[in-house]
């Protein structure tokens, strides 16, 4: 007879049993039920992008800068400041400019003064030629003089004129109408425009209207022309998509460690003024877009069921251009052969094959996780 520790050890094994039993029993039912995943086929939007970075710029920037050398005396214009063509954006201290057009006047005078001398010398020479008091060398000596005090006369009111422009150059204007975007001076700062001229302030002419630099890989350029719509985003507005076109593809390629890329300018409209410059977007060009045709989710061209025979059958091979898709109708995958289309990374269109909107297509099998769970647990008894 059974003592009592004997009978609850018994009753015991037999619950477990029982319950082992319960579970592979409902395992096996449900592995048998839900051994794939499927999707069903529906009609729907496909827009095909290519993704890329860009910067956005204003259309159209300008750097003013200054043709002569000096120290700022005063500034007229800072960041953000809208201005007009011509206003005044910075003085230079004019004092050695103006310096330099009085000494050029005063040369001037000079010149007027030597010409005027040699005029009356040569008159008087003329007169004494005629008489036969001089002899005509002398004459000839005294007209060469004469134009040497007219070449010098000239030269000096070129001086006077470069001067006085130079002077005008120290006052800053403005060449368009924009918004200041940089400023590179501060009053009592040296600037010296003796190899390059220094810029002084960045005026964006209009910022109602962008454009953006973009980057494209050579793989994708082929696919871009002018007029192409874009789609971008930007970090400082996640929740918000702009738009704009393709103005030009430019032909000069950019090589960097054996990388190919091209230069891509973009138009936007941007009459809130939210774009900034130097922001970087998100661009997807809008390759080819297809609205209300049979589509498939991309998982499901890419299933392969374990059962090799759908492979090795020579029915369900696909040709050339074609495509396969398993329908589970009645818990069997059956392979249907396709030709596609277009694709978005999530959907890809289905141009033509036996297959109709709600049949379900396999995107995955669910049993490996079922069986790795059930030896998993069996591991315990």
């Amino acid at each position: 007879m059974f003592t009592q520790n004997g009978k609850r050890i018994a009753l015991l094994l037999v619950l477990i049993i029982a319950i082992i039993t319960y579970w592979y029993s409902i395992n096996q039912k449900e592995s048998q039920t839900n051994q794939y995943k499927t999707r069903s086929i529906e009609r729907g939007d496909i827009i095909q992008t290519i993704s890329a970075n860009g910067t956005l710029t204003p259309l159209i920037l300008v750097n003013v800068g200054t043709q002569v050398s000096g120290t700022v005396a005063k500034l007229h214009a800072d960041y953000n400041d809208r201005v007009e063509i011509g206003q005044i954006l910075a003085e230079l201290d004019p004092a050695l400019l103006r310096a330099q057009l009085q000494q050029s006047k005063a040369n001037l005078l000079s010149a007027q003064t030597a010409l005027k001398i040699a005029e009356n010398k040569l008159k008087r020479h003329r007169l004494l030629q005629q008489q036969g008091f001089i002899s005509p060398e002398a004459l000839e000596i005294t007209e060469q003089e004469t134009e040497t005090a007219r070449a010098q006369l000239a030269v000096s009111k070129a001086q006077v004129e470069r001067d006085q422009t130079n002077l005008n150059y120290s006052i800053i204007r403005s060449p368009i109408s924009g918004v200041v975007i940089d400023r590179d001076v501060d009053i009592g700062q040296t600037v010296a425009a003796n190899f390059q001229t220094p810029i002084l302030f960045k005026i964006a002419q209009d910022l109602h209207q962008m454009q953006i630099n973009i980057s494209v890989a050579e793989a994708d350029i082929g696919l871009l022309h002018t007029e192409q719509a874009i789609n971008f985003s930007v970090d400082a507005f996640q929740n918000r998509h702009f738009t704009g076109a393709v103005k030009q593809v430019r032909l000069n390629p950019t090589i960097q460690e054996n990388v190919v890329t091209y230069n891509v300018v973009a138009i936007v409209d941007n009459q809130d003024e939210a774009l900034l410059p130097g922001m970087t977007a998100n661009i997807h060009f809008v390759v080819a877009q297809k609205n209300d045709v049979l589509r498939t989710p991309n998982a499901a061209l890419r299933f392969q069921p374990k059962d090799n025979h759908f492979n090795e059958s020579g029915k369900t091979s696909p040709k050339t251009g074609q495509s396969k898709l398993f329908v589970l109708k009645e818990n069997t995958p059956l392979p249907v052969n396709i030709v596609t289309g277009i694709s978005d990374g999530n959907f890809t269109e289905i141009i033509s094959g036996e297959i109709n909107p709600g049949d379900q297509v396999i995107i995955s099998e669910a049993v490996d996780k079922k069986e790795s769970e059930s030896k998993f647990r069996l591991r315990f008894f």
